[in-house]
């Protein structure tokens, strides 16, 4: 089944999209990380005000196969986090680019983010 990788986002190498508007980025997971984790049981996420770095971890996510680190795709402070998918965890597996958003944050400095291409590239995907 092909993997859906919007082409307006930026990606990590770690499965993390990022969707940038101005200074303000919405952050997720995507749907291949999603697939390879199982239904998504847990998350725990970065709080609203805490200071994230590109590449280090931020949280976890919890599935009913294993315990996955999340990692910020960027440098930058956590404005706000999803309640929808800290409710409803399962939101990452049926519509990760969507309503399985995860947190949203000001941007204060560049991570190492990949372009749809280059994600597919990584993945395997075509």
């Amino acid at each position: 089944m092909p993997v859906s990788v919007p082409a307006e986002l930026k990606y990590t190498a770690e499965h993390e999209w990022l969707d940038l508007d101005g200074d303000t980025a919405t952050v997720g997971i995507t749907a291949f990380a999603a697939d390879a984790l199982g239904d998504v049981v847990y998350l725990d996420l970065p709080a609203a005000g805490s200071t994230v770095a590109a590449g280090q971890p931020c949280g976890e996510i919890e599935s009913t196969k294993s315990v996955s680190e999340l990692y910020a795709p960027v440098d930058g402070e956590v404005v706000e986090v999803n309640a929808k998918v800290t409710d409803d965890p399962g939101l990452l597996n049926t519509d990760p680019f969507g309503e399985g958003w995860l947190f949203r944050m000001k941007v204060t400095g560049a991570g190492d983010l990949l372009d749809a291409a280059a994600y597919l590239a990584r993945t395997g995907g075509a």
